[in-house]
């Protein structure tokens, strides 16, 4: 069975982030990619442009297209930019009763620049992590969702995980990535258990978009699983591969994408 992967979120002219590489990704891993787009994003590999909120009204009609022609099995959920995407997507997931739902907490570019209006991080909280199957923060995502410190350490990042679940989402994977060590440890944290996860750094300038497409990894593999604990391992080996290849590539003058096709080419 070819499973089906649906990815609500902004757009990547450069092809390394965003829907761009969420479209890759599943097709990259053996699934059908389907996508609804919140936010046209001019942005490079060096910074983001300008950013363009598509009406409330087309983000509801992409997804009432999709949802109710295809067979979705999977959802990957990344730039909203505002309150209203929130409510939309959220109103979406129950209609419809999506399965394995994970949503990337974007808030922020690497160069800095907000992806999502500060007023709408109450409505990201309230109403949408309650809804979806798992939440992937990286450590400024928890810290903003919990308007804390950043952690600094493995146990702080459990400890901020802990609480984000107490928000309503049934799981929870703190991101590492940005604690100063040499591996990338991430936490998955649920009220059934806790288990830590961790791969060696890899040395490469090229890591624009490893969020999404980390994300966009675990949202295509979950079907294939009966749990997050494989899923998660499985999405891990695949990004770590994309880092190790990325590169082979020349995208860009400043922060490269990952090499989401390193298998072919």
């Amino acid at each position: 069975m070819i499973y089906n992967s649906l990815s609500i979120a902004g757009t990547d002219p450069t092809g390394g982030a965003g829907i761009h590489a969420d479209l890759k990704v599943f097709s990259a891993l053996g699934n059908y990619g389907a996508a609804v787009i919140t936010a046209l994003v001019a942005q490079n590999t060096c910074a983001v442009q300008s950013i363009y909120d598509l009406p409330g009204e087309i983000v509801a009609s992409q997804l009432e297209s999709v949802l109710t022609d295809v067979r979705i099995d999977s959802v990957k959920i990344g730039m909203l930019s505002n309150a209203t995407n929130i409510y939309i997507v959220a109103a979406a997931l129950e209609k419809y009763s999506l399965s394995f739902t994970v949503l990337d907490t974007v808030m922020l570019a690497k160069s800095g620049v907000p992806l999502l209006d500060a007023d709408a991080i109450d409505s990201l909280i309230h109403i949408l992590l309650p809804k979806v199957s798992l939440i992937a923060p990286n450590l400024p995502e928890a810290a903003v969702l919990l308007n804390c410190n950043v952690a600094r350490s493995e146990q702080e990042m459990v400890s901020q995980g802990r609480k984000l679940l107490s928000f309503g989402c049934p799981a929870v994977l703190m991101k590492g990535g940005h604690l100063n060590n040499k591996e990338s440890p991430d936490w998955l944290i649920t009220h059934s258990g806790e288990w830590r996860y961790s791969l060696p750094k890899v040395r490469t300038q090229n890591t624009h978009g490893t969020g999404c497409t980390l994300s966009a990894a675990l949202a295509a593999q979950r079907p294939y699983f009966d749990n997050w604990h494989d899923t998660i391992i499985a999405a891990k080996n695949y990004v770590q591969n994309t880092l190790k290849h990325a590169n082979r590539l020349s995208v860009g003058e400043g922060i490269g994408p990952v090499h989401h096709f390193y298998t072919w080419w």
